[in-house]
This record gives C-alpha cells, structure tokens and sequence, in this order.
C-alpha cells in the first residue's frame, strides 16, 4: 500500500538579505502581511492539505517563529481578562495549527542541504516541501497547492514539483522544467535546470516552491553537489533523481504571491488588504493618492 503525504518540511534558514535592516534581528519569516506573519500562511496551506507534522528548518536569529508558534500563556490571560476574545482566538489559533518541530541548519549551504537536515525526521516517507517565499491563494472550490501535489503523488506514486509559467524574460530567476510530455496539468519532465542563464530556458514553467518528494531524494543531497550560486541545490538533486525514477511536475491552480522580493512583498500586503474588513478604506486611499500624482 503506498504510503500518504504526513509531514512537510518548511525552510527558514536564510539570512533575509533582501529586507536588511529589517531582518538583522527578526526573521524574513515574521515580517507580517497585515497582522500574520509570512510563515503562518504556509503553515497553515499545510495544515489545509491535512499535513500532521511539520519541521520548520531555522537558523540562528531565528527564535521568534519557534515563540510565535508556541504558547504565551502570559499574553492570552491578559486578553482573557480585557475580554478581547478575537485577538485571544488569533493568538492561540498560531500554537495550535499542527505539531510542529524545529531544527537549525548550522551553515547556510543552500536549500538542498536545509532539505537534508530533515532526513531523519522524514525517515522512508514521502513529504512536502513548502517554501516560505511563496503564498499561494486557493480560489473558491479549489484545493491548496501543495494539496494538488499530493493527489498526483497518490496517482502516480512518484515525486511531483509544483509549476507555473513565467515571462520569458523572468525564467533566469527560477528552477524551470524541462518537459517531455503533457497531460493536462502534468508534466513528465526530461530535465530540470536551476536558474538558467537568460535566453536558455527550455520552457517557461517556473518551480515555484511546493514539491512532494520521495525519500530517495536524500540518496542525491548525501552527495552536497554544489550547484548555481556555489550551494546545494534542491533543484539539482531533482534532476538526479529524475535519473533514477520519474518525477513529474503539476501546473497547480492558485494564486501565486512572491514575498521573497520587496515589491512581491508590496504587492501581496496590497492584494491581501484589499480582501479585508477596511478595503474601502484602502481603496480611497489610493485612489486619493493617484488624484495626487
């Protein structure tokens, strides 16, 4: 019997350069979009998968998301006792998401290295992989991402990676597929390749951070090739293990914010503001500062 997707590994490793100063003392992770903290939508797109145990892979100034998803009990009675039973409901919904485990990755190596601390937390299960930089909204009906991918794992029984295309111009910037063949939203792929120099993409079909992998990955990240950037890249093992056994790639529905980038990061605060109890502000606001220009 083919064994089901349980736990997921999430990478919060990095050093968050891109938002310096604002990261030299608090994680690129808990840098919040409204009032929750970037880590907390993935978490969470895990929990809706109906993932029961996850490992978040931190580093060292990295401690705030280890607190933010424990329980403050001194916090919670002093909202208890002010009776603001919202703010109580959002702060203890953060401890209680899922088991959630912690372990730092001592030398920042790459992403496939953060992915290979995990192995024995994974044991000889297949997993998902969320990264951090990427939220992805499920229209209405839809399932979660890294939801899709485990469906396709269960069919095919095979590693799946998580797909959506690109401009041209902006292929440089991902791992992107290189497919063999295609049925409906799946790929089989002929290769994979990291960052591609520009203009030498073979499509335009960007991994963008949701894998469900097979243990056998591990077998690849044990050899540490260093890859683009003079790290471990996960991408790299992929391609290997493609060697070995199938791996596909999905198109998943959803959409698809950057918040590794700072106007990724903009964007996404926009978007989400614009779906909550104050947009008609917010959309007064801008209009008002267009008028403005």
């Amino acid at each position: 019997m083919r064994q089901k997707v349980r736990k997921a590994i999430i990478p919060a490793a990095g050093y968050g350069t891109r938002f310096l100063p604002a990261t030299k003392a608090m994680p690129k992770e808990m840098l919040p979009i409204i009032d929750k903290p970037t880590i907390q939508y993935i978490v969470e797109e895990a929990v809706a998968a109906g993932i029961e145990d996850i490992i978040i892979i931190t580093g060292k100034s990295k401690r705030a998301i280890e607190d933010h998803f424990d329980k403050n009990t001194e916090l919670e009675l002093d909202l208890m006792n002010k009776g603001k039973i919202s703010m109580l409901e959002s702060v203890q919904k953060a401890s209680n998401l899922a088991n959630i485990y912690f372990i730092r990755q001592k030398e920042m190596k790459g992403l496939g290295d953060a992915i290979y601390t995990a192995r024995t937390f994974i044991g000889d299960e297949p997993f998902a992989v969320l990264l951090g930089d990427d939220i992805v909204v499920s229209e209405e009906g839809d399932q979660p991402a890294i939801k899709q991918l485990m469906e396709e794992y269960d069919l095919t029984g095979s590693s799946v990676i998580g797909v959506q295309s690109v401009a041209q111009d902006q292929t440089h910037r991902y791992g992107i597929i290189d497919p063999l063949e295609q049925d409906g939203r799946l790929y089989k792929v002929k290769t994979f390749v990291e960052k591609p120099k520009q203009g030498t993409a073979p499509s335009n079909q960007a991994i963008m951070g949701r894998y469900v992998l097979t243990p056998t990955i591990f077998d690849f990240l044990a050899k540490k090739q260093i890859g683009a950037g003079g790290e471990i890249q996960l991408t790299d093992a992929i391609q290997m293990l493609n060697q070995v056994e199938p791996v596909y790639a999905y198109d998943f529905k959803g959409i698809r914010y950057d918040v590794g980038e700072k106007i990724g990061f903009i964007k996404t605060t926009i978007d989400f503001a614009l779906h909550r109890e104050f947009a008609d502000e917010i959309r007064q606001y801008m209009r008002e500062k267009l008028e403005e220009e």
